[in-house]
């Protein structure tokens, strides 16, 4: 499979470039979108098939349609990145084709196959490449997707399923930029159970962090901390990041995968990095009480968030109804910068790829 096999509808009302500078000026994250989108339709019979770059358009979707009325549904997230040379690259792209297999096969979606991933990134990059940001640390964000489309309201897998790739450029995940966010406990929900979705990048998962995502911002907060949900004791992930700690003898912590912590591409690259520096990574299970002691006796010297969207973002403050304690001086810590310079330099270009992690696609 190769961008080949995709089949182009140019967008007859493209953005000129002056519209496109426009949009691309200052974006809010996810609100803007490219021309063009990649589809690809499964159906048992034919498997995947009409593969296709299309004009970016509203859906016509029946109102029966599984994904509306059961949730079958997995996305991924994952950007490309545009090089001093005009060269545009993606960082670890298998990982996040592997994750949405993985993903599909929680939800009862048909995988689609690596190379057709990989395929479709390609050619709908290729299309809008004018919209790839090259300016500071922005980027294309690029959102594969996948939903159940059969009009049935039977409570059984969709047999028709469509794939959808959309592009959105972006700069900073935050608005004001990188900076120190404050973190609210989840006070009385759980992201995941065991046995349950959390290992999959599902909707349903972001669709119940919501309202403790509101209680996070009602408390002047950034972002929501969920604890496990059997003994609401142990530190799991925010709502969209993974997590870690720096200990004063230069460890590093994160909570262990359990099957109810989404794995992800951004957590497993800082573990890798940690560790290649020499930096001892100890993958446990976390409790709350141990993380706040730590940073209260000093023990902890800095924490902060990892994902695709925010890539590092320093941990400044945790936060309860119970308490609320200042980690490290508040700012970001010599690793946690660190970190963050060092994979946005692989990632743009301005430090050797040593660990094959960027992948060309123009």
């Amino acid at each position: 499979m190769s961008a080949e096999d995709y089949a182009v509808t140019p967008h007859p009302q493209a953005a000129t470039a002056e519209e496109r500078a426009g949009l691309m000026a200052a974006p809010v994250f996810g609100e803007v979108f490219t021309d063009h989108v990649a589809r690809a339709t499964w159906t048992p019979d034919a498997g995947w098939g009409h593969r296709r770059i299309e004009p970016f358009a509203d859906l016509s979707l029946h109102p029966g349609a599984t994904v509306l009325h059961y949730g079958q549904q997995v996305f991924e997230g994952l950007k490309a990145y545009r090089w001093a040379d005009g060269s545009i690259r993606l960082f670890r792209p298998e990982a996040n084709a592997a994750r949405m297999a993985a993903s599909a096969v929680r939800l009862s979606l048909p995988p689609v196959p690596e190379d057709d991933f990989l395929a479709s990134i390609e050619a709908l990059v290729r299309v809008d490449q004018e919209w790839v940001p090259d300016e500071g640390e922005a980027s294309l964000y690029l959102r594969p997707l996948l939903i159940g489309t059969e009009p049935s309201l039977a409570v059984r897998p969709s047999r028709r399923v469509e794939y959808m790739l959309l592009a959105c450029p972006v700069g900073s995940y935050f608005s004001g930029g990188v900076k120190p966010v404050s973190i609210w406990v989840a006070q009385g929900f759980h992201r995941a159970g065991a046995g349950g979705t959390g290992q999959a990048k599902t909707a349903g998962n972001y669709a119940a962090s919501m309202q403790p995502q509101q209680q996070a911002q009602d408390h002047g907060c950034d972002q929501v901390l969920f604890l496990d949900a059997r003994d609401d004791r142990y530190i799991e992930e925010l709502g969209g990041m993974n997590v870690f700690a720096v200990r004063r003898d230069g460890s590093v912590w994160t909570p262990r995968i359990t099957g109810t912590i989404l794995e992800g591409v951004t957590r497993a690259s800082v573990i890798e990095l940690l560790r290649a520096a020499g930096r001892e990574v100890v993958e446990r299970d976390i409790a709350l009480d141990e993380l706040r002691a730590g940073i209260e006796d000093g023990s902890v010297v800095e924490a902060f968030a990892c994902g695709t969207a925010a890539v590092v973002t320093p941990i400044a403050r945790l936060v309860s109804p119970d308490f609320d304690v200042l980690v490290g001086d508040g700012g970001a810590g010599a690793v946690t910068s660190w970190l963050r310079e060092t994979l946005t330099d692989i990632q743009y270009g301005r430090a050797d790829d040593a660990l094959g992690w960027m992948r060309r696609v123009l």
